[in-house]
This record gives structure tokens, C-alpha cells and sequence, in this order.
């Protein structure tokens, strides 16, 4: 069973095979309350073939996405250096904004999310990482 990493507002879990639901997501509506804004982050690490990662992300994945019940929007993007001269480690970056914390949890929890999180599953570089994080105001 995957153990949470609770920091500053952050829960942080490594994915391996998804769950049949994910009740971690729960911990965030008890640490920081239902009413406010969250967002899935994901982070890709270097998959092998980088050119065909995002072909399949631009043109499988990404629809997927965008057919969730509840995401307000989402964005992804490729990272293109380490300003900071450190190990680029991760490809790429996905953030899902939803309303609150039953909206995510929703989401998550439909046919639709739950294609999204196969999908997932089947592309995601070993060492990949989701985290839910509450918006600031």
C-alpha cells in the first residue's frame, strides 16, 4: 500500500499501479478543508523515447484528459532546462484544476478518469508522480 507524504499542503503518493479508488485523496479534504480550489500535479519522468511519449500524451493522453467530468482546466507542458543547473529529471508537467476536493474526487472516480488513470498507467515512466494540492487564494 502506498504511504502519503503530507508537506505544506501538499500530498504527495507514488503511483504504481492505480487503486480501484483514490481514497488517499481524502487525506486533503481532512487537512485542508472541502471549499477550496485543487489540482492534480503530475510529474513525468524522462521516458526513453521522448519524441514518441509526447505524440502519444499530444494525441492520446491529452484527450483523455479533457474529457474528465469536472476539470475546470488543465494545462501540460514539456520542461526545456534546469535554470538552476541541476538533474532535469522530470519530461513533463500536467496540472488539473477542479472546483474542490469532491469535484477531484469525482473525477477520479468516473469511467472517464478512470480511462485516464488506465492510460496513465501504460505511459508513465517508472518514478512518475502525482500529488493533489490545495490552491492558494
Amino acid at each position: 500500500m502506498r504511504t502519503p507524504a503530507c508537506h505544506r499542503g501538499v500530498l504527495a503518493f507514488s503511483l504504481g499501479p492505480p487503486p480501484a479508488t483514490f481514497g488517499l485523496v481524502q487525506l486533503v479534504l481532512l487537512a485542508y478543508g472541502a471549499g477550496m480550489t485543487v489540482k492534480l500535479v503530475v510529474l513525468y519522468t524522462q521516458p526513453d523515447d521522448g519524441d514518441g511519449f509526447d505524440e502519444h500524451y499530444l494525441g492520446v493522453h491529452g484527450p483523455l484528459v479533457e474529457k474528465i467530468p469536472g476539470l475546470e482546466r488543465w494545462e501540460g507542458a514539456r520542461f526545456v532546462g534546469a535554470p538552476d543547473g541541476g538533474e532535469q529529471i522530470y519530461h513533463r508537467i500536467a496540472e488539473l484544476y477542479f472546483k474542490d476536493q469532491a469535484s477531484l474526487e469525482a473525477a477520479l472516480g468516473s469511467e472517464e478518469g478512470r480511462a485516464t488513470a488506465g492510460d496513465y498507467k501504460q505511459i508513465a515512466p517508472p518514478g512518475s508522480r502525482m500529488f493533489v494540492a490545495a490552491v492558494d487564494a
